[in-house]
């Protein structure tokens, strides 16, 4: 995500039974599969169903998968809400009108995860398919999911898997502060249908699309992705361009210079395909929608701000195209180390606009800017609280707000970087994301994973460790 505060600027398998199923699949790799069908009915309901062919991948036998329900934080007395001010006439919700392959609760700290237990322990290599039937009630709100002005945002839309842990289900509640999405990678086949003439612009390209006269219905494949997302709109222009054979479109409505954010994005796309490795899937679309954050990251889709203009616009689509590999290929906890993919897309943000000066911004500016905010931040938290936290892993909700969070997870970490390639070089530095980014290519990191990267070269490892500790002075 690209927090409006610091933008610095100003095979598709369908198995309905509970039937267990061997590994092996005729699949190149092995990898959970969910099969998704949804309908939009130009109102405010989505309904659906997901067939989830899952792949216990872990070590450990496991009687139960649980789910994430993010949309039931839009729901009325939600202890953890996904937007300010919903109402009783602007709020949503998610309800589970069927599961099959267990029997099936609701529960979590705030009705937010699906239990479904299993008839039979699922061993590991193992794989078993569970189908839930949904309706998601959108709600009134410029927010990841909901309904704008101008458009229809479907992020986190239907009921995801949680990632697995050392611990166990890694179960998380809404957060207005950060991401709190956490999940790994699957195939997806999703069909989605909405009314004539809506345009969607979506994670991928359809592959196909079909028409009864009054909706449309369009086909979906992507492999490899931790999340699918949407976004529908009456209103969306689109402008396209190709990035080293990637299709790249810009999806908006009220842009007066809309080949700036699209140039932006392709250059970016193709810059960070050198410098990290190449961008994993065939399509990126930018979409301009109502958000009341600067902007927010899916696979293959990023949504910005309708707020964001001029260069706050290309800053933040720059950043979002950092997260096609700082979140969409390489994963991390997002809920517990924020700084680990926030920091490394603002970072890599600085290293494009660095090489691409037409764009306005230079390393000098946005370190400075950085330093900026980050010490505003600090003299005021100490004199609030006497002695400010400047640790950067600490869960979502360990942050005071909005305030903190962007200065810890963006700005000291971009700080954080500018001073480990300082001192191991440009060249030393580039080389170790790129092993980093190979190393952990569709896995979720951990912080650990990232310092190893950093290894051999003298004092990079330290520097990482006194940021993180908060021991550093800046």
């Amino acid at each position: 995500m690209k927090r409006t505060l610091c933008i610095m600027a100003a095979c598709a398998l369908c198995v309905p039974s509970a039937a267990y199923i061997s590994a092996c699949a005729p699949q190149e790799e092995e990898r959970s599969i969910y099969t998704i069908t949804a309908a939009y009915d130009g109102a405010d309901t989505l309904t659906g169903s997901v067939e989830l062919n899952y792949l216990n991948d872990t070590e450990n036998a496991l009687d139960c998968l649980k789910f994430n329900l993010w949309g039931n934080a839009f729901r009325e007395g939600a202890k953890h809400p996904a937007a300010e001010g919903l109402t009783s006439s602007s709020c949503g919700g998610m309800g589970i009108t069927e599961v099959r392959g267990g029997t099936w609760s609701v529960g979590g700290e705030d009705e937010n995860i699906l239990e479904v237990v299993l008839g039979e322990p699922l061993y590991p290599d193992m794989r078993v398919s569970v189908g839930i039937d949904f309706k998601l009630d959108l709600a009134q709100a410029d927010a990841r999911t909901g309904v704008t002005e101008h458009t229809v945002n479907l992020g986190n839309f239907y009921p995801v898997l949680c990632a697995y842990g050392e611990s166990g289900w890694l179960e998380y509640t809404y957060s207005q502060t950060g991401d709190p999405f956490v999940s790994e990678t699957a195939d997806y086949a999703v069909e989605l249908t909405i009314p004539q003439g809506y345009t969607a612009a979506a994670s991928g390209a359809a592959a196909e699309s079909m028409t009864d006269g009054e909706n449309v219905t369009l086909s979906y494949r992507l492999e490899n992705a931790r999340d699918f997302a949407a976004v529908l709109s009456q209103q969306f222009s689109v402008a396209e361009r190709d990035a080293g054979g990637v299709a790249v479109k810009y999806y908006y409505y009220d842009d007066s210079e809309p080949q700036t954010v699209l140039d932006a994005a392709a250059e970016s796309l193709n810059y960070f395909s050198e410098k990290f490795g190449k961008y994993p899937y065939s399509s990126f679309s930018v979409v301009q929608t109502g958000l009341t954050q600067g902007g927010m990251e899916y696979p293959a889709l990023a949504m910005i701000s309708d707020e964001c203009r001029g260069t706050d616009a290309v800053y933040t689509a720059v950043h979002e195209t950092a997260h096609q590999w700082w979140y969409a290929a390489v994963g991390s906890n997002q809920y517990t180390a924020a700084w680990q993919d926030e920091g490394l897309a603002e970072y890599s943000a600085l290293m494009f606009f660095e090489d691409n000066t037409r764009y306005g911004f230079t390393r000098a500016g946005l370190t400075g800017s950085a330093t900026k905010s980050y010490r505003a931040y600090f003299s005021v938290y100490n004199q609030l609280f006497a002695d400010a936290d400047t640790s950067m892993s600490r869960t979502l909700d360990e942050f005071s707000g909005e305030y903190e969070y962007a200065n810890i997870a963006y700005n000291k970490a971009l700080l954080m970087f500018d001073a480990v390639r300082a001192a191991c070089g440009d060249d030393n530095f580039e080389s170790a994301l790129r092993r980093y980014c190979a190393d952990y290519k569709f896995e979720l990191a951990p912080p650990e994973g990232l310092t190893a990267a950093f290894a051999g070269y003298a004092g990079c490892e330290a520097i990482i460790r006194s940021f993180i500790d908060g021991e550093v002075i800046i």
